[in-house]
């Protein structure tokens, strides 16, 4: 007889970042379905269910509802570091955890979550160590108007200085706008090495339409000069970008590789990520259906979990995951390796950030 355990499931599956929400919800779905199809599994996990379209202001009392109602005491869910800080004070309030399944910017160890995807030393880092020494150091940052875009361009901004580069510009949008035109002039007059693009949704196609448009009338623009460098970009979203993402590039724990994928592949590191949280959870409550977040650090240490990303551990003082880091350049509608680390272990303070490493030794000038 299995064990029924009700578990949160808290996506927006409409608004401006629906394709992200959807991937990571697909993901989660997928996995509650193959444990509960598992006669191996001791436990049946039911989805408790609730959507916050989108708007801001219905996560914290979903969240909330979700506790209240069911007997659930894990959330997987939320896809904007917005809407984690929004549910965190829930979760806090009443002893609860989130399983967070997109990247995010970093400076940030909450008891009360699993951070499941990638955090800077496992996406912008790399990146920027990838581009730097091949295009140039000199960047243009972009944003949606909220903690991602804020955090993940300030760290970038010391990357660059680091690197020997300048931040030629930075710019926000709100979310969901789409009219890019200001921004697209301020590139052209500028001619940075790259562009950090940390917009999100329906702002982030646009500026993709509207860069292309620019490389068309300057080749300065085009991918091969001059990138828009993606640290949360994946499949999930490039046909709503359609050709204009052909040759940029991203970064991720993962790519769906074509050539060996099947009905069972995740389509993107959205949905392999809520697939593992859901796999990674699930484990934990076999050997303890009543584990809640003070007993996660315990069920993390020692332990490995078999996840579409290939075998990760969970570091039991942070609670973020140890992941492969890959960088992606868009070929159609998927990416095209261009290169791999096996495993990079989490350090969401970049504590153990090493400018020479990263970037080499900064060559002195001679000052007459």
């Amino acid at each position: 007889m299995k064990s029924r355990i009700e578990i949160g499931v808290l996506y927006s599956r409409s608004g401006s970042y629906q394709l992200v929400a959807n991937a990571c919800h697909a993901g989660a779905m997928r996995a509650i379905a193959d444990i509960n199809a598992d006669p191996a599994s001791g436990i049946e996990l039911v989805a408790v269910e609730r959507d916050p379209g989108g708007n801001i202001d219905r996560y914290a009392p979903l969240c909330d509802e979700i506790l209240r109602q069911s007997s659930a005491r894990h959330v997987v869910g939320a896809v904007t570091s917005w809407s984690r800080k929004e549910v965190i004070p829930v979760l806090e309030k009443s002893g609860a955890a989130l399983w967070y399944a997109c990247p995010y910017e970093g400076f940030e160890a909450n008891e009360h979550v699993v951070y499941m995807h990638a955090c800077p030393n496992q996406h912008l880092v790399p990146l920027l160590a990838h581009v730097v020494p091949r295009f140039g150091a000199n960047g243009f940052l972009l944003g949606s108007n909220y903690i991602w875009g804020w955090e993940t361009n300030r760290v970038a901004r010391d990357l660059i200085a680091d690197a020997g580069g300048k931040v030629l510009g930075e710019r926000y949008l709100p979310i969901g706008e789409t009219d890019v035109s200001r921004l697209i002039e301020e590139i052209k007059a500028t001619k940075p090495s790259f562009i950090l693009n940390n917009l999100i949704g329906t702002s982030s196609y646009a500026f993709f339409a509207a860069y292309a448009d620019l490389a068309r009338d300057d080749p300065h623009f085009g991918p091969e000069c001059c990138p828009i460098l993606s640290c949360n970009l994946t499949e999930a979203e490039l046909p709503a970008i359609g050709a204009a993402g052909n040759g940029h590039l991203s970064v991720g724990p993962y790519f769906r590789n074509a050539a060996t994928a099947t009905d069972e592949t995740p389509a993107s590191s959205f949905e392999a990520s809520g697939y593992a949280s859901v796999m990674v959870l699930a484990k934990v409550l076999a050997q303890n259906p009543v584990a809640g977040f003070a007993e996660l650090s315990t069920a993390f240490a020692g332990t490995s979990f078999a996840t579409p990303f290939g075998s990760i551990t969970v570091d039991p003082q942070t609670q973020h995951a140890t992941l492969p880091v890959e960088i992606g350049r868009i070929s159609g509608l998927g990416f095209e390796r261009v290169s791999h680390i096996e495993r990079v272990a989490p350090d969401p303070y970049l504590s153990r950030y090493d400018r020479a490493r990263t970037f080499g030794r900064q060559r002195l000038k001679v000052v007459s």
